[in-house]
């Protein structure tokens, strides 16, 4: 039985490697279409965001660090072209992949770096790499540059600062739940027309 005749396969393979931030020979290209890969992501992010409410001044940062604002006006994302959502939630993505390495170095530096906490930061950091290649993968990134269009109608990206570790998963785990959500379920829905 060869990995092409059993999807099922493909896809636990696919799922346990994409964790190491590696490329999946193979993968279905559309991987990010299947709600449980994108689930699994929002589920460990919000695990982070539990655990690290319990460290309270334990995981406060000696700077501030700027992540994007992750609120939605739902009717106004529901006018945005696709486009324009693509280039929302890259520069989202790559701001908060900045913002939790900026967090890593942090907290390298910190006193007292916990283990549990450096665990969580090093899954969110592998995390987000794979879902930067999932993103490619389905077209978000050839959105957002392809379109000039959209990039010059796109509102600049807003932001603000967080000081602890609690608040940068807390936005971490909002943005996958919020716009990333928002945004793969439309591409997705538009390229199985």
């Amino acid at each position: 039985m060869g990995v092409r005749e059993c999807p099922a396969l493909l896809l636990l393979l696919s799922l346990l490697l994409l964790p190491l931030g590696l490329p999946v020979l193979g993968a279905p290209p559309r991987l990010i279409c299947d709600s449980r890969v994108l689930e699994r992501y929002i589920l460990e992010a919000k695990e982070a965001e539990n655990v690290t409410v319990g460290y309270g001044e334990g995981c406060s940062f000696s700077e501030n660090i700027t992540v994007p604002d992750t609120k939605v006006n739902f009717y106004a994302w529901k006018r945005m072209e696709i486009e324009q959502q693509a280039v929302e939630v890259w520069q989202g993505l790559a701001l908060l992949s900045e913002a939790i390495l900026r967090g890593q170095g942090l907290l390298a530096n910190s006193s007292q770096p916990s283990e549990i906490l450096q665990l969580h930061v090093d899954k969110a950091i592998s995390s987000l790499r794979s879902l930067t290649s999932l993103l490619r993968a389905l077209g978000a990134q050839k959105e957002a540059i392809s379109f000039p269009e959209a990039t010059a109608s796109a509102a600049p990206l807003r932001t603000f600062t967080v000081d602890t570790l609690c608040k940068l998963f807390r936005i971490y785990s909002n943005f996958l739940r919020g716009k990333l959500k928002l945004y793969t379920g439309e591409a997705c829905r538009r390229g199985d027309r």
